[in-house]
This record gives C-alpha cells, structure tokens and sequence, in this order.
C-alpha cells in the first residue's frame, strides 16, 4: 500500500470514527501497513572520513579488556607437537548488555586473527585491566607474538579460560549469539560466572596481588582516551 492507499485507509477510519454506533457503519477499517525496513544503499552514505570518524569517536574514553579463550584439545596424533596456546587479544569495546538473562557484548574486527580461535572454544573470560596493566594491555594489543609469555594467569571456574592475575574484574561468558556489523562483528557472551579480587576467595586474591604484573592494587581502572592510556580519579568534597 502506497501513500494513496494509507490516506485512503485514515479516511475510512475517520468516517467509521463519527458515525460510531449508527447501523449504516458497514466498513470494516484496514490496518495501516508495517514501514519497508532496508539497509542503506551505497549512494546514501554520509561521506565520513574514516581518520575523522576515529578522531571524534576518540573523545569517548572506555575501560580497557583482556579476551581470553582456553586452548584447544591436544590432538592425539601430533604427539610431540609444540603445545596449543590460549587466545586473547586486548578490546575497549565491550559493555554490559542484559541483566536477565545476565548478557555482556563485546566488538572485534572481522579481520581478527585471534577471533576465529575464540569462536571454535565457544566460551571466553573478559578481564577488566587495572590501571596498572598498560603494558599487559599493550602486549595482547600485538599480532604473532606469544602473548601469554611471563603473564600469570589460571582457569576461570567455568570454561577454564585464562583469568588474568591483576585484574580488577573477571566475567567467565559461553557465546551466546554472533551478529553483524560492518567491519566488525558484534559478539554476545552469556554469563556463567564473575568476580572482583574482593569477593574472591582469600587466597585467590592474594595470589592476584602477589602476581608481579604490576604496582598497583587493582582496584583503579584502566582507561582509554584519545589514543593514550590512563587512570581514574574520583571527584572529592
């Protein structure tokens, strides 16, 4: 139904409208069409210069995350192979997403090279870095490098996905659902169990503090601001 067809359709409910009650009402009123949804063509895109785009959306700062997945099974028949490794890859787009059921979401590259580990795992444990893991954060920032080298980390409780000493928050996640979004892909994870160094166990948090992976406590966040890391300081008084 086009423009004609929906004023058509508004008259003849108007009309039924008025004369609501009188016997001579006979015609039945059509519903109104649902709106055609499509995706925007290529000669409608707004002409944003991707350097542009990256500057202004730079001013929005975030907290900074750790992916991480377990490795995958030995393979029986590559006996004396050199050992899988976990996967992980440092992400700033990451937020919470659903309280019930309890959802968190982060966004990777489609041009990812850790991600498709991931996503054969099927599970993962975000760890939220401490404003004193710049440099851990720097070294899963890296592609071909061994970037568990020297980083002291153990299972999380469910999916036995590396949680990363020194970190201010862990969320261990099963992949929920996988969707598009242009360049990147938008990943929902579903919690199966999280934690902070002060609800740990006491011996879990002592070994988080006595990890060797920085100075700090663990407590403050990381942040990320227009191309620099940083810390968080509250307001006083």
């Amino acid at each position: 139904m086009g423009h004609a067809g929906m004023a058509a359709a508004a008259v003849r409910y108007l009309r039924s409208a008025g004369s609501a009650g009188s016997p001579e009402t006979t015609h039945p009123v059509e519903p109104l069409p649902r709106p055609d949804l499509r995706a925007v063509a290529d000669d409608e895109r707004a002409p944003i210069d991707p350097t542009e785009f990256r500057r202004v959306l730079g001013n929005f700062a975030t907290g900074v995350t750790v992916i991480t997945a377990p490795a995958p099974p030995a393979d029986p028949e590559t006996t004396g192979a050199t050992p899988a490794t976990p996967s992980g890859f440092a992400c700033q787009s990451f937020a919470a997403l659903s309280l019930d059921p309890p959802l968190i979401t982060f966004m990777v590259a489609r041009t990812s090279t850790t991600w498709p580990r991931i996503a054969r795992a099927g599970v993962f444990c975000v760890n939220v870095l401490g404003a004193h893991q710049g440099d851990l954060c720097r070294g899963f920032a890296v592609s071909g490098a061994d970037k568990f080298a020297g980083v002291a980390h153990e299972p999380s409780p469910v999916s036995g996905s590396p949680r990363l000493a020194g970190a201010t928050a862990w969320i261990d996640c099963t992949v929920h659902a996988v969707h598009p979004g242009g360049d990147h892909l938008i990943v929902v994870g579903r919690v199966n169990a999280l934690g902070t160094p002060d609800t740990d166990t006491e011996a879990e948090a002592e070994a988080v503090a006595g990890a060797g992976t920085g100075t700090g406590t663990g407590t403050e966040p990381l942040l990320f601001h227009r191309g620099h890391f940083g810390g968080f300081t509250p307001f006083t008084g």
